[in-house]
């Protein structure tokens, strides 16, 4: 920014315009993609019960797939999902629901979304 000195002390200095850069249209910069992920309305990744796999290894697979997946987590919500038929394994934006759920199907789990519409 910068001033014209030629009309300093008569109160009508010029100011120019600042240049505002901005993205290059389809790209979308990685502060946006994380702001529209934490506005996107919550959507759960739920895991069902099949009697294919392995309790050991849905454990497994829950800890390998989820972030921050503990083991006490992990066995709670295969615990769940084998006597109730159906478990929340964690609740996010769908992008990352929909990435979890492919990566739970992947490794042979049976998995699918819902809006988590009724708060949480």
């Amino acid at each position: 920014m910068t001033v014209s000195t030629t009309a300093l002390g008569r109160g009508g200095g010029l100011l120019e315009k600042p240049t505002i850069e901005r993205p290059k249209p389809g790209r979308e910069s990685e502060f946006d993609k994380r702001r529209s992920r934490k506005m996107s309305p919550p959507y759960r990744v739920l895991l069902h019960n099949d009697n294919f796999n392995k309790r050991e290894y849905v454990v497994q697979v829950l800890m390998k797939v989820i972030p921050g997946m503990t083991l006490d987590n992990a066995v709670n919500i295969m615990q769940e999902a084998h006597y109730n038929g159906m478990s929340v394994v964690i609740i996010c934006a769908q992008a990352d629901a929909e990435e979890h759920c492919m990566q739970l199907r992947g490794n042979g789990l049976l998995s699918s979304i819902e809006p988590a519409s009724d708060g949480c």
